[in-house]
């Protein structure tokens, strides 16, 4: 078993000791991934001058999903291996704006298996949504 770097392309830093891509034989694990952009901030969070935050499922479940395929890419796949995915949100509420995106990156007939389930919370108050997956990509040598 291998594990891959935890700053694919110089972005997405994990905040403890594990891998964001794991491999054993010819399937990859990918670590849970949120919208954390590379300098920090979190895609579809903004705040107005009164400090009042405004969250965007939309735009977090796009750049969640394109963290994830950078996790893959920085192990020689994409999100075409993936073979199932778990999604977590905190509201069942975004679930519409989650599976608009969601729908736009996976076709119904070749997508990957998926679970979604409602959590308590992520492990950043301005997450919405995180995205875990199982990617099936043959090793090579």
């Amino acid at each position: 078993m291998t594990n891959e770097t935890d700053n694919p392309g110089g972005g997405y830093r994990v905040r403890a000791n594990y891998p964001l891509v794991r491999r054993a034989g010819d399937f990859l694990y990918v670590s849970a991934v949120a919208a954390k952009q590379p300098d920090g901030t979190i895609a579809g969070a903004t705040a107005d001058a009164l400090g009042t935050m405004s969250l965007d499922i939309r735009a977090q479940t796009r750049a969640t999903i394109e963290n994830l395929r950078r996790s893959l890419q920085s192990a020689g796949a994409d999100l075409g291996d993936l073979v199932e995915i778990t999604g977590y949100l905190v509201s069942m509420a975004d679930f519409g704006g989650y599976n608009e995106i969601y729908n736009a990156h996976f076709a119904a007939g070749d997508g990957p298996a998926r679970t979604t389930v409602a959590v308590h919370q992520l492990p950043h108050p301005h997450y919405l949504v995180e995205i875990k997956g199982v990617a099936w990509k043959p090793a090579t040598g």
